[in-house]
Formats: structure tokens, sequence, C-alpha cells
């Protein structure tokens, strides 16, 4: 049992829990809890190492047991250093250090998300949420957007993660992808055309900008048209992770109207 908050594995869970950096150069992200835990077993994603500690649920026992028959390493630890770790109030006993790997982007995608300068982990992860039960082929992150591995935006998606291909690329290389694929490219703005009047089942990939800003110069330069949703009460806007899930679930109306 690892009692120690300076054993070698509790310093690199700290270390990729705080900072994008570290996750980088390690390669390896963190997931906390028995869902996430779950999705990644169930996705069959490869895992450096679990942690648990005697909290954990018998649901979540059950799959300690299971990992450790199929030669994972498994350790326990204390609950005092299971609780200095987590990035949660309650922990529920176990953590996974997953590798940082990829699913592929499929050939001629025809329905992409992409996420500009969204800054905010739970609009990002709701966006990842609402992207994978949307069917959406690929998310592209630029530099401007936060990390989509942040422990933050890991518990907003819900397992997202273990679904969708997501991708951190440069603007050229996000303008390589949406040219090769033929898509349209329609950034959420209030002053666009309505989401209603716009063809979506056309091949097209959905620039969502952040609250405060919109779309960066850079995602202007690419986009084709602007797209917005009909409001007829009160509000003139609504957050990032809200309307890019509106407007996500509208592509699935029209596609699946046809």
């Amino acid at each position: 049992m690892i009692t120690s908050n300076h054993n070698p594995k509790i310093k690199l869970v700290r270390a990729l829990l705080s900072r994008a950096r570290d996750r980088r150069e390690a390669g390896a992200f963190v997931v906390e809890g028995v869902r996430l835990v779950e999705e990644a077993v169930n996705s069959n994603w490869p895992m450096r190492f679990v942690l648990f500690d005697e909290s954990l649920s018998e649901r979540g026992k059950s799959k300690v047991e299971r990992l450790t028959s199929q030669g994972v390493d498994v350790e326990e630890v204390s609950t005092s250093v299971m609780k200095a770790m987590s990035e949660t109030e309650n922990p529920q006993g176990i953590l996974a250090v997953l590798e940082s790997a990829q699913l592929p982007i499929t050939n001629s995608p025809s329905f992409i998300l992409i996420p500009d300068q969204i800054r905010d982990p739970g609009n990002l992860g709701t966006l990842l949420r609402s992207a994978a039960a949307t069917g959406v082929q690929a998310v592209l992150t630029p530099p401007e957007t936060t990390d989509a591995f942040a422990p933050k935006v890991l518990r907003s998606g819900m397992g997202a993660h273990f679904k969708l291909p997501i991708h951190s690329m440069s603007w050229d290389e996000i303008e390589q992808v949406v040219k090769s694929a033929g898509l349209q490219v329609l950034i959420a703005d209030m002053d666009g055309q309505s989401c209603w009047d716009i063809d979506l089942t056309k091949p097209v990939a959905l620039v969502v900008g952040n609250e405060a800003e919109g779309a960066s110069e850079s995602a202007r330069g690419l986009a084709s048209g602007k797209i917005s949703i009909p409001m007829s009460g009160m509000m003139e806007s609504l957050n990032a992770g809200v309307a890019g899930s509106v407007l996500m679930f509208e592509v699935v109306r029209q596609r699946n109207r046809k």
C-alpha cells in the first residue's frame, strides 16, 4: 500500500492533474471516479496504472479485480493519499493514469466540431459530450482552446473522450482537414443566418467561439458563413456549451429528416 505523498506514482498523478505541460511531456492524463475508469476500460484505452483506496464501492472493486486479472498495474493507497491527490471534494476511491492516445479521424468526415478559444473547462466538456451524442466525427481544438484532457473537462465530458477523435491542431492543420474534406465552415454567431434556414445536411464544420470574444480571426478567415440560433425569449445569447449543443442537434435533426 502507498502511504506517502512522495511516492513517484503519486507525484506523477499530481503533476498530470495540475498542468497541461506535464500531460503533454508525459504523454498521459488522469481520470477519476468509477464511471470514467469504466468508460476507459470498456473502450480498451491503454492504461499505465490504477490507484484505489478502501472507500471504493463494490462496483469499483469488481472493476479493480478485473483490471488486476488483466495484468494492469493496480495498487492500493491510503485514504489520506487519495484525498490529497484528488481534484474532487468527495473522491470515489479510484483513479487511473492513461496514455494520451488519439482515436483516428475517419476519411472524408462530414461533421466536425471546432471549439475555438473555449477556455472554460465545463463548457468544453459539455461540447464534447454533445459531440459524442450527435455523431460528430472529430473535434479539432486550436491552440487558444483549453486542454481537452484537463480534469474538469474530463469530468464534464462524462466519457466522451473515449468515443471521439479529439485532436489538438494548429490553424494550418485545421484548414488542411476541412478543405480536404470539402466542409463548409460555419461560425456560431448572433448575427448569423438562422440554423433553421441553412442546409446542414451538407458536410459541415461548426466553429463555436467563447462568449466574451467570439470566434478568433483565424477561424473567421477560414469560415464560409455564420450560423445563429433563433430565440424568442428575453436573452441575447446562450453559453458556448449550450449554443454548440443546440447547433449540433440541429445537424442531427436535419440529417435524420432526409
